[in-house]
């Protein structure tokens, strides 16, 4: 945990797992990512962060979505998926308390038994990815 600045912002981090194809091709069902729980708001969020959020129609129901820009009244968010419009699209602006966290990185699991050396290595080189603002970034890996 970490303090700074005068309003002594408090910072946690935590690991918790993606359900749902709202992210996809970003993460994937079964994925786990690294957060970064924000105590006071969404001040730290960035126009093209992965943060987790409050379902404002739903406060029960915690929702993975991209932070696109800053509105009046808070962030708007989308699904990297553009299939799925649980997002920005059907709720409207997220208001500032409603965001908890942002994800720093993403743990992708390995999907059944690797036989080979060479389909381990092809894991252990793609498992881990930081998540970056730039959604281009995580798209030009895809296309190798």
């Amino acid at each position: 945990m970490r303090e700074q600045g005068a309003g002594r912002t408090r910072l946690s981090w935590e690991l918790v797992e993606v359900t749902g194809p709202s992210m996809v091709p970003t993460l994937l069902h079964g994925d786990w990512l690294l957060i970064q729980r924000i105590s006071s708001g969404a001040e730290l969020v960035r126009a093209g962060d992965v943060v987790v959020l409050r379902h404002p129609l739903q406060q029960d129901l915690l929702i993975v979505k991209r932070a696109v820009e800053r509105r009046e009244g808070g962030w708007w968010v989308l699904g990297d998926n553009t299939f799925v419009e649980n997002d920005s699209r059907e709720f409207g602006t997220v208001p500032d308390e409603l965001v908890l966290a942002r994800a720093r990185a993403r743990f992708r699991p390995p999907r059944g038994l690797q036989r080979s050396v060479a389909g381990v290595a092809s894991w252990a080189a793609s498992c881990v990815r930081p998540l970056r603002p730039d959604r281009s970034f995580s798209r030009r890996l895809r296309a190798r």
